[in-house]
């Protein structure tokens, strides 16, 4: 008989899922990169699930945990090993058309560093401020401002530049 959490756990994913994978999108700027950071922070989550579900925030943790994951990626780029048949089916998603709909946005994004482009999505679409940003990715909140605003000026380097030859 399996065990109540894990039924629950489960729900959580069914439910979850799409939104968590989206929001991973914004957060690597890639699909496959996208997959491995929901995987991975739904991994950790469930073997901690016990303790999660006690929070008011599952999805928030979920949420932290893969901006985390985001941020460090490439420090454990060096440790990953692809492989040819992944094991799990993709996820299929109509809402993720707006988030990746616009290439220019979507190339820019992908231009971004990883801990840039955790601020943005933790601003923008967790809407946190830059103090709960902060402690998100363990940085002082002056460092998330700069970020954001570093970050936005190169989204809108961009966006001229597309204006101007697009």
């Amino acid at each position: 008989m399996p065990h109540p959490e894990l039924g629950a756990f489960e729900e959580f994913v069914q439910h979850r899922l799409p939104a968590l994978f989206r929001y991973a999108c914004v957060l690597t700027g890639d699909r496959h990169d996208a997959e491995d950071v929901v995987q991975e922070a739904l991994a950790r989550t469930g073997a901690a699930w016990w303790r999660v579900r006690r929070k008011d925030d599952p999805e928030g943790y979920v949420r932290t945990a893969m901006a985390r994951i985001a941020a460090d990626r490439r420090r454990r780029a060096a440790r990953e090993r692809l492989t040819a048949d992944p094991p799990d089916r993709a996820v299929e998603d109509g809402a993720l058309g707006r988030i990746t709909g616009d290439a220019g946005l979507t190339a820019a994004l992908a231009g971004l560093p990883p801990r840039m482009r955790a601020v943005l999505a933790l601003r923008y679409v967790d809407q946190l401020t830059d103090a709960e940003i902060a402690v998100v990715l363990g940085c002082a909140a002056g460092t998330v401002r700069s970020q954001a605003a570093r970050a936005l000026a190169k989204l809108r380097r961009a966006a001229a530049e597309e204006d101007t030859h697009g």
